[in-house]
């Protein structure tokens, strides 16, 4: 097998027999970029620039609160928060509220009001966009893999398939970058796997619930006991229980 920086990581998700490899890959991801932005990167001119005019979401608001670099986190949020005010006065200064009114009522075309474009203005999060680009990549060396080296197509093959926001990039992505015939292998494949995995969690879940039956007290759980997380997991991507959980930190 030939490796590259996104193949190395892919296999080693592979490896650890989870119900999503992106999600893994997305945790791994989130961990790197919250330490790096907290590193020396808040220094660098080009991420300051970006942080000042993007800003953060509020979970990696939360996340580089926790890391305890109060210094570094501070920087950043004072000039962003000074970007973000010149902006606020603009846009609150502007009138907009009532002359998108008028302008609606000519039968023109109405300027966004004040609340959405504020909203608008604290969308944007520097670490999901980097995230967002390491998981197109990380779904491309999928796609690619699976047609391209046997080994990986048994590891593919015996996997548990994906989260379903995962399941969406990745038929996305292999129609956007395989040849039809391959995309149409790759999709069928990778339907059968998301199904009969997704078979099976739902049967752990429905046992979990017949557990509290008095009569089946003594009957053993299987794999079932943590079937809520899992299920939780595999609809929305990796949120609850331990699959969720970031990498401790001693910061």
């Amino acid at each position: 097998m030939k490796y590259t920086l996104d193949t190395l990581p892919v296999l080693d998700a592979y490896r650890e027999n989870c119900e999503c490899p992106l999600c893994r890959l997305r945790i791994s991801c989130e961990d790197q970029y919250v330490d790096s932005m907290l590193g020396t990167a808040y220094m660098e001119p080009e991420c300051r620039i970006k942080t000042n005019e993007t800003g953060f979401c509020t979970r990696h608001f939360e996340l580089m609160y926790q890391r305890r670099n109060r210094l570094g986190l501070a920087l950043m949020t004072h000039t962003h928060m000074q970007e973000v005010v010149k902006d606020l006065k603009r846009i609150l200064e502007s009138g907009n509220a009532s002359k998108g009114f008028f302008s609606a009522l000519r039968g023109g075309k109405s300027s966004p009001a004040h609340g959405e474009q504020i909203r608008s203005r604290l969308s944007g999060c520097v670490i999901c966009e980097q995230i967002n680009s390491a998981l197109e990549r990380y779904a491309y060396t999928i796609a690619q893999l699976y047609g391209s080296n046997a080994e990986f197509k048994q590891m593919f093959e015996q996997s548990k398939g994906f989260c379903l926001p995962h399941l969406a990039l990745i038929l996305d992505m292999a129609e956007r970058t395989l040849p039809s015939s391959q995309n149409t292998a790759f999709t069928s494949a990778l339907a059968a796997l998301e199904l009969q995995n997704l078979d099976r969690i739902e049967k752990e879940l429905e046992w979990f619930t017949l557990k509290f039956d008095y009569r089946n007290t003594d009957k053993p759980w299987g794999n079932s006991r943590d079937a809520v997380e899992r299920s939780i997991n595999k609809l929305m991507g990796a949120c609850v229980g331990e699959e969720a959980q970031m990498p401790a930190h001693n910061d």
